[in-house]
């Protein structure tokens, strides 16, 4: 049997928690990152701003969880993308593509009920180079 291993976002501040779950989790050389938003972990709070400000820091947070497994946004093969306004969608692309210079990963973009006032929540799969 194949063993879970918990990725840490190397940012959260000690004590701070937004639900039950995982920011990553690796098994048999793939890794499921949890969907991350516009957090400041360090400070331990959300950060309201912009679709493209917010788009960043959610993507950044996205990084950091790939970094701490041994990964880069050029290993990620699936997005999952929450926005909480569709209409921001030709914002946001613009965004999220130069996060993926080379080729893009397989995405669906839904218009969900966020929390917490966010604009946007992304999910992502990588494979392990």
């Amino acid at each position: 049997m194949a063993t879970k291993i918990q990725i840490h976002h190397p940012d959260v501040k000690e004590g701070f928690s937004t639900g039950a779950y995982s920011s990553g989790v690796l098994i048999d050389g793939w890794l499921y990152v949890s969907g991350q938003g516009p957090v400041d972990y360090a400070k331990g709070e959300f950060v309201l701003g912009t679709i493209e400000s917010e788009t960043h820091l959610t993507l950044q947070n996205v990084g950091r969880i790939l970094e701490a497994a041994g990964c880069t946004f050029d290993d990620v093969v699936k997005s999952t993308v929450h926005l909480a306004d569709i209409n921001d969608f030709a914002v946001y692309n613009q965004i999220y593509a130069s996060y993926f210079p080379g080729i893009k990963p397989a995405r669906t973009t839904v218009q969900s009920v966020l929390g917490n006032g966010i604009k946007v929540e992304i999910d992502v799969v990588a494979k392990l180079p």
